[in-house]
């Protein structure tokens, strides 16, 4: 996609000022901050409602500032050769002399990075002087957004400015791994776990449902579109829109699809959306049909099951 520099440019003079823009990932959009400036990392909390036990990504555009924030170890470097930039972030353990703001760790002495592919934060994140906090652009447990009118929905004018990236090519939020002891997968996202234990040839464990809040996306309820939602649902009830995993022939008002062929990367990318779209037509709930737990379709099933406690 073409690159807007004055956009660009516009974004770093608001983040050089501890304001927060809402900048476009391959994921989804997130609301970013100076991950050096309690200021800008306040007002990200303060912004999404977010609760303060549930730390912050920090984006890097590459290993030599990360080198300065996090000690690296060898599966790190493995699968960020393999894997970075993508959808995947990692828990590394924070040097005592980074200058990470407290307030996007919670006072925790390891942090979440990551190194996004898409083409407009990756020349903004090459140009600015530090690396940016920068959770989904959405209020806290609610859907995240995955276009800038998204954004504009959830926040309007209390965003200061929206760096346009088109539509978010993935469509759920990056795989989350603790890397630092043992592998472990805290976060289920855009990046299937059978490759991430490929490429480092031992196993891992999964905990995405830890009594006690670790990384993001671990609480009970989140992505809810704000109406409740019934999984694997054969029959639907009056008034209900159904979402399902590809086309049938019965092509009804309140049936909406993620994907024609059911190919679950294309369900993936259109899960947020099409959630939004049936809040948007005053549905009261949504019945969803079974989708396949396996490759992304165990993501889309772990953001549904926690969009359902609403």
């Amino acid at each position: 996609m073409k690159i807007n520099l004055a956009n660009i440019k516009k974004a770093i003079n608001l983040l050089n000022k501890s304001e927060c823009v809402a900048i476009p990932t391959e994921t989804v959009y997130g609301i970013a901050g100076n991950a050096y400036s309690d200021l800008a990392c306040t007002k990200i909390f303060k912004l999404k409602k977010r609760p303060k036990v549930n730390p912050l990504i920090i984006h890097y555009h590459d290993l030599r500032k990360l080198r300065n924030d996090c000690n690296l170890n060898g599966d790190f470097l493995k699968l960020y050769k393999k894997f970075c930039p993508g959808p995947i972030t990692f828990i590394l353990d924070l040097k005592e002399t980074s200058k990470i703001s407290k307030i996007a760790t919670n006072q925790k002495s390891s942090l979440a990075v990551r190194f996004p592919k898409h083409p407009v934060t990756r020349n903004l994140l090459k140009k600015i002087k530090f690396p940016i906090a920068a959770p989904s652009a959405n209020i806290s447990s609610r859907v995240s957004a995955v276009t800038s009118a998204d954004v504009k929905d959830d926040f309007g004018k209390k965003i200061k400015y929206i760096l346009e990236g088109g539509k978010s090519s993935i469509g759920v939020e990056s795989t989350i791994i603790d890397i630092r002891k043992k592998p472990k997968i805290l976060r289920l996202g855009g990046l299937e776990d059978k490759l991430i234990q490929k490429i480092l040839k031992k196993k891992i464990t999964t905990n995405i449902n830890p009594s006690k809040i670790s990384a993001p996306g671990q609480f009970k309820i989140h992505y809810s579109p704000g109406i409740p939602i019934r999984l694997n649902v054969k029959k639907i009830k009056k008034g209900e829109a159904y979402l399902l995993i590809k086309k049938k022939k019965i092509n009804k008002a309140n049936y909406y699809f993620l994907s024609k062929e059911g190919n679950l990367n294309e369900a993936a990318k259109n899960l947020y959306s099409i959630l939004r779209i049936i809040k948007k037509k005053n549905y009261k709930s949504i019945a969803v049909g079974k989708i396949p737990n396996k490759g992304l379709g165990k993501t889309i099933n772990d953001r549904l099951k926690r969009a359902a406690k609403f």
